[in-house]
């Protein structure tokens, strides 16, 4: 007996290293949102469908999605959206500090912008997924499709309970109501909302079945009982924020 317990023992200790990598392994997802003078949205679009995507992965960054906002309140005219995958917050930081030392970027940059600067504001901010979140992947399921970025504010000290019925059925609520969860995301700084904001991102089939949808899911009975179990002691969101994007030519995810 002693002996097959010191065996099982050792067994269970083999598997941390395992563990331990795959931890390790859990990439983070970088949001950047880049702003245009007026008129140059078009030049930066060909400038990343044509070069920058290519140098990104040439220096170890995925592309995983590129949109424009669909309307324009958000920056249909002049605004691009795009994820990216890294192996860590280090293997980002030296990720970006080669392209930007890269002869090639460079002399990308310095011919498209001959006739003056084609971004004005840029903003970065890094995520860990949720546990409860799928792997971000291209999935063509439905195809063409909308994509709606929603971001969510939890109330003061209600994000573990937002996250636990997110966990606990709210996204498979949204599929049956027909959309598609792509990844559930918490920024990882606190300035940019760590431990009060959630982020994910969704498909539709179109503006119009997103409508549906929605009004499907806020009629669910199931829906309507778990949100009201879930606020018994008060509202877990404090603020909603949405944004509707359409992918561009050269997005992995469309």
């Amino acid at each position: 007996m002693k002996i097959l317990r010191l065996l099982a023992l050792l067994l269970s200790f083999a598997w941390l290293p395992v563990l331990t990598s795959a931890v390790a392994a859990a990439p983070v997802y970088e949001l950047r949102t880049y702003t245009t003078p007026p008129g140059k949205l078009d030049a930066l679009l060909t400038r990343f469908r044509d070069h920058t995507c290519k140098l990104f992965e040439k220096h170890g960054m995925k592309n995983i999605g590129y949109w424009v906002p669909m309307d324009e309140k958000d920056g249909s005219q002049n605004t691009l959206v795009y994820f990216l995958a890294h192996e860590s917050r280090e293997a980002a930081k030296k990720s970006w500090a080669a392209f930007g030392g890269d002869p090639a970027w460079q002399a990308v940059r310095k011919a498209s912008e001959a006739a003056g600067p084609i971004v004005s504001k840029v903003e970065s901010v890094f995520f860990t997924a949720t546990d409860y979140s799928p792997e971000f992947q291209p999935s063509f399921a439905m195809n063409p499709r909308v994509f709606e970025l929603r971001t969510y504010t939890a109330a003061p000290g209600k994000l573990a309970a937002l996250d636990a019925r997110f966990r606990g059925g709210e996204t498979e609520l949204f599929a049956r109501a027909g959309m598609n969860g792509l990844v559930y995301l918490h920024p990882l700084d606190a300035e940019q909302g760590a431990g009060t904001t959630l982020v994910y991102l969704l498909a539709h089939q179109s503006r119009a079945a997103a409508e549906k949808s929605w009004q499907a899911f806020r009629d669910d009975p199931d829906w309507i009982a778990m949100r009201d179990k879930s606020e018994a002691a008060g509202k877990l969101v404090a603020k909603v924020q949405s944004v509707f994007l359409q992918p561009t030519g050269f997005s992995p995810i469309e």
